[in-house]
């Protein structure tokens, strides 16, 4: 080959600098493709934009700091053992059971609160739990599917991380 036919082929003479990627286009036609190949489900959708609709603004997100599925140690035979759960916000500490009969657990230090069980598919008003003055609370609203708890505590909103129960 020439020195000549050979700058053709190697890429760096021919490089035409007009054509822009264009990053937006792509992802329009990759979104259109998934959307006819992969569609999210109707129902996943309406919980998606359910939860969405659900949050505060002002609210504080507690943080999980413990799941007994995750982070606690199996006691052999023990088959139904309650799943423990705590969050934390500040100084703020959420302790939760949730078992198949409901919930119950502590708000420290100890004060009295109203918790919202926030669900996904459930499009009536979120199940609430009220803290007594040691801030403990106990109901028989079990969870099923993702769920969330709002409390609120004076004039502080906290919001738990979702979890699927």
């Amino acid at each position: 080959m020439n020195a000549k036919h050979e700058d053709d082929f190697d890429g760096r003479e021919d490089v035409h600098h007009d054509d822009e990627f264009d990053g937006g286009l792509l992802e329009e036609e990759l979104r259109g493709a998934a959307a006819v190949l992969d569609p999210v489900p109707a129902e996943l959708r309406r919980i998606a934009v359910d939860a969405y609709a659900l949050h505060d603004l002002d609210a504080r997100l507690a943080e999980l700091t413990f799941d007994s599925l995750v982070d606690a140690i199996p006691v052999r035979g023990v088959t139904d053992a309650p799943r423990m759960l705590t969050f934390r916000s500040g100084e703020l500490t959420v302790d939760v059971e949730v078992t198949a009969q409901g919930l119950m657990g502590q708000v420290l230090p100890p004060q009295p609160a109203r918790i919202e069980v926030l669900g996904g598919p459930q499009p009536a008003a979120p199940d609430t739990l009220t803290a007594d003055a040691m801030g403990r609370f106990a109901g028989h609203v079990a969870p099923s599917g993702p769920f969330a708890l709002r409390l609120r505590t004076g004039g502080e909103v906290v919001v738990t991380e979702w979890l699927r129960a």
